[in-house]
């Protein structure tokens, strides 16, 4: 046989999926908010309809039905889930609505009363099960079953893999178990093998996902998997230096400080491995105070002390965060304190919440809640401090030579690009304005930094 396969049937063999829907397809619209696990869950319902037979519409008048897919987290992104439910019934009227918000129907139902079906997050059958009762599927089982262009909701040369569902937390400020359960881990051979057939369907990027990355496999007591010609145990350590091996970057995020991530540094510091040195970490402030009150996991790390050792392993590690200002008791004088902790920590790129209460979190009940005018002049002052920072430490890059990913040409032939040290979406760009037209979207290619801002970089392809 010289074929594969076979050239037995032309017109199946030479088969292509075209992006638009076939004559009668029922087609069946998203809206995606929130986090990455969300995304990733969208992708999930988007990829199973597209097996049972649906189209996938860029717009509200090319659907039979709208799927929003919401963030109940802050109330700031309450009500934007709610604006989105309801510009979807405007321009739609078939609206199903699941994901965190999906886990208060009466609240939603109070809004938009006219919604088809409220579904939790993560709960794939019932999202299914209201699309047949709204749009009955139709499938052509000689075309729906092939895989589907169009489908991702990120671009194709990156690529979110959730290791785990839920977490085993109970921070104060937080009702993400009370919407999304318990840790869940997945077994550790089957993100390996979902993210194997990512890189092989050409992903570069492999962004590693969970509510708390470092504690993955301890609901599985880190039981040990059949994975290619050996053994995996179902821990960040052994997953991540097998992912290291696939040939793509592999991007961590929501590791916690533990002392066990010590032992992925090692990983980062080696140019042959995949694993980038980079690690995001929800430090959510400095005070040891303050993070008791949070209820934070590791409150009582020394994290300083932490992050010097993993700068001593690997130099150019990039850190960023998440912070909280303004949480209830916090006084100047730990406010000050977290102030003085950036400036020893010279964290690479960080973001700041001023605190809000959420409806159903246990820190909603501490005393000495923080008066919105200091929670913003806290919130002005961390950002000034943070973002000179950032200046000085992307100044300091001027002059090197880099990897970077590209994202986006745009009509201009003006490229958006990557470095290592930035998360998409979240971090800073780099900017190519000459000599791109040899260069496509998921290109990796080296480049000389010539011009720094507060986030974002300027540079020149490397020529031979």
């Amino acid at each position: 046989m010289t074929q594969n396969p076979p050239d037995l049937r032309p017109d199946l063999a030479r088969a292509r999926v075209v992006d638009a829907p076939r004559p009668g397809q029922p087609t069946i619209g998203m809206v995606s908010l929130g986090c990455p696990k969300a995304l990733v869950d969208s992708e999930r319902i988007l990829t199973r309809l597209r097996a049972e037979g649906y189209a996938i519409s860029a717009d509200y008048h090319g659907a039979e039905a709208v799927i929003v897919n919401t963030c109940g987290f802050l109330d700031s992104a309450k009500a934007e889930s709610l604006d989105a439910i309801g510009e979807a019934l405007k321009e739609n009227g078939k609206v199903i609505v699941t994901g965190c918000l999906g886990a208060e129907p009466d609240y939603i139902r109070e809004h938009h009363p006219n919604i088809l079906a409220v579904t939790g997050p993560q709960q794939y059958e019932q999202v299914l099960d209201a699309v047949h009762l709204a749009v009955p599927p139709s499938p052509d089982p000689f075309i729906d079953l092939l895989p589907a262009r169009g489908v991702s909701l990120t671009p194709r040369h990156y690529s979110y893999v959730k290791i785990s569902e839920g977490c085993n937390h109970k921070c104060k400020f937080c009702i993400i178990p009370d919407m999304r359960g318990k840790l869940a881990s997945r077994p550790a051979h089957a993100v390996l093998r979902e993210a194997e057939k990512l890189v092989q369907a050409g992903v570069k990027e492999l962004l590693v996902i969970s509510q708390d990355t470092s504690a993955y496999g301890l609901d599985r007591k880190y039981d040990v998997n059949r994975w290619k010609d050996g053994e995996v145990r179902s821990h960040i350590t052994d997953l991540t230096r097998e992912l290291g091996k696939l040939g793509a970057w592999v991007r961590l995020h929501y590791v916690y400080p533990y002392p066990h991530v010590r032992d992925l540094i090692p990983m980062m510091a080696d140019p042959s491995n995949g694993v980038l040195p980079y690690l995001d970490i929800p430090f959510q402030h400095s005070h040891p105070d303050v993070l008791r009150r949070m209820a934070r996991p590791a409150a009582g790390s020394k994290t300083l002390e932490e992050i010097a050792a993993w700068r001593a392993i690997c130099p150019d590690i990039t850190l960023r965060s998440t912070f909280i200002v303004g949480y209830p008791g916090e006084t100047e004088a730990e406010f000050q304190h977290l102030l003085d902790w950036l400036d020893e920590a010279q964290l690479d790129r960080v973001g700041c919440f001023q605190y809000e209460n959420v409806a159903g979190a246990r820190s909603n009940a501490l005393p000495d809640h923080v008066a919105p005018e200091v929670k913003q002049d806290r919130w002005d002052r961390f950002m000034e401090k943070a973002q000179a920072i950032s200046a000085a430490k992307l100044e300091a890059k001027v002059g090197r030579v880099l990897e970077v990913l590209v994202d986006d040409i745009d009509e201009d032939g003006i490229a958006t690009c990557r470095t290592w040290a930035d998360a998409p979406e979240i971090d800073g760009n780099l900017f190519i304005d000459e000599g791109t037209e040899g260069l496509s979207v998921g290109d990796v290619v080296k480049i000389t930094v010539d011009e720094a801002g507060d986030y974002d970089l300027w540079g020149a392809i490397l020529t031979p």
